[in-house]
């Protein structure tokens, strides 16, 4: 019983942390954001930073190669971000296979089109790399966020429930 609770207890305090964050928006922005906006970005900048020390422990630490580090710390914090999202988050029941079929096609999809497109574009345009890589990086929230709201945890509640805006 206990080992059920504790889940319980944290997706309950996240919930109510996501739900207070869009209660005190400025400007009645909390009618438009949804509380799972808010926990996607929660979660995103944990999983950033995740990356972040990954890349750091693996290339300056361990010296592996770059690609290699980078790649890894990418898998593990995008992974990541799957589960948080799932468990805590969107709070989904749903078959884990299709999730994460959808999920990895969706990762795919933001890595070509947003890390690759949108960064190189907008770099090959005259722009410095680092604007490119952040307006890259806000397409990649939105896409990402939506992917997920939409079409990897599309059916998370369960029956009885109403669902999380």
């Amino acid at each position: 019983m206990e080992t059920v609770a504790r889940p319980a207890r944290a997706v309950r305090w996240f919930h109510r942390v996501c739900d207070g964050v869009v209660a005190r928006l400025p400007f009645g922005f909390g009618r438009f954001v949804a509380p799972t906006f808010v926990g996607y970005l929660l979660v995103s900048g944990f999983t950033f930073s995740v990356d972040l020390v990954a890349l750091t422990a693996l290339h300056g630490a361990l010296k592996v190669a770059l690609p290699i580090a980078v790649t890894v710390a990418y898998c593990t914090a995008f992974g990541l971000s799957y589960l948080l999202n799932r468990i805590l988050n969107f709070e989904s029941h749903a078959a884990v296979g299709p999730q994460v079929s959808i999920y990895v096609v969706v990762v795919a999809v933001n890595y070509l089109v947003f890390i690759l497109g949108v960064t190189s574009a907008v770099a090959t345009v005259g722009l410095d790399y680092r604007i490119a890589r952040i307006l890259g990086g806000l397409g990649e929230g939105l896409f990402m966020y939506a992917s997920m709201r939409l079409l990897v945890f599309r059916a998370w509640t369960l029956p009885g429930r109403r669902p999380r805006r």
